[in-house]
């Protein structure tokens, strides 16, 4: 137990650089007291006690506003970061070196039985809001965005962002650094390929405004040619009424 919480300490010294001594972690940092909290609910529930690992997971959250069920399997050298909102469900498995920033959900999908909540692999770090839902695995030196909602496997030394996640390959180096605000997003990608879409589509009913409006000052043009005749058509001939001959008898007998 000892060796375990040493090594949570080192995993907040490694990764926070706001953390300046080892008594400003043990006192200040609430993802460090939800995780020895957790410790021993932990080990009561795997040793069968009733109510107490429930009792205890529930003072955590209230503590820290990090909820973590007492059956979460929790590897070492865990940091979760700030915390608030983190949730962890019962049959979660997070391994070894994971980061896990505020708001985090590791969470079911419904009301199934048996292994519902996802397995993290090691040093995976999953960014401030993400949900990680299902009986799913990601794989080790993985990223999660921040906002994503993983529902589908992630295969090793990945990135997954949007919503619903989507993979970006990172092969290669581990994907181990902090810097997630440089993730690509696929969601805003489209966006704004939709949004050039529309700006065609706006510049293409404009010009067909444009050419509609000729065509119609033609029509008016063309009908007033046709009244003109029609009306040249319509006028009586200059020797008297229309349909009466010219009176051409030269005057009285």
């Amino acid at each position: 137990m000892l060796e375990s919480m040493k090594q949570d300490i080192e995993a907040v010294r490694d990764r926070d650089p706001a953390a300046r001594s080892t008594l400003e972690i043990i006192l200040a940092y609430p993802g460090l007291h939800a995780l020895w909290l957790h410790h021993v609910a932990h080990w009561l529930w795997e040793n069968g006690i009733p109510v107490v690992p429930r009792i205890i997971s529930h003072m955590g959250r209230l503590l820290t506003g990090i909820e973590i069920h007492p059956g979460a399997e929790i590897g070492k050298g865990v940091f979760i970061d700030h915390g608030m909102g983190v949730v962890i469900g019962e049959t979660a498995e997070v391994g070894d070196y994971v980061t896990l920033y505020q708001g985090v959900t590791l969470g079911g999908t419904g009301k199934e039985k048996g292994k519902r909540h996802p397995t993290i692999g090691r040093n995976v770090v999953i960014a401030a809001g993400a949900k990680v839902l299902g009986p799913i695995t990601v794989g080790e030196d993985s990223k999660v965005g921040a906002g994503a909602v993983v529902i589908r496997d992630v295969p090793p030394r990945c990135t997954v962002v949007g919503i619903p996640g989507k993979v970006v390959m990172q092969e290669g180096e581990p994907v181990v650094d902090l810097h997630h605000e440089l993730i690509p997003d696929p969601v805003m990608d489209r966006i704004e390929a939709l949004d050039e879409l529309i700006r065609k589509l706006e510049d293409r009913i404009l010009s067909t405004q444009f050419e509609l409006e000729i065509t119609e000052d033609k029509l008016r043009r063309a009908e007033d040619e046709l009244h003109q005749v029609e009306d040249r058509i319509e006028m009586p001939p200059a020797g008297g009424a229309r349909g009466e001959p010219p009176d051409d008898s030269g005057g009285p007998p």
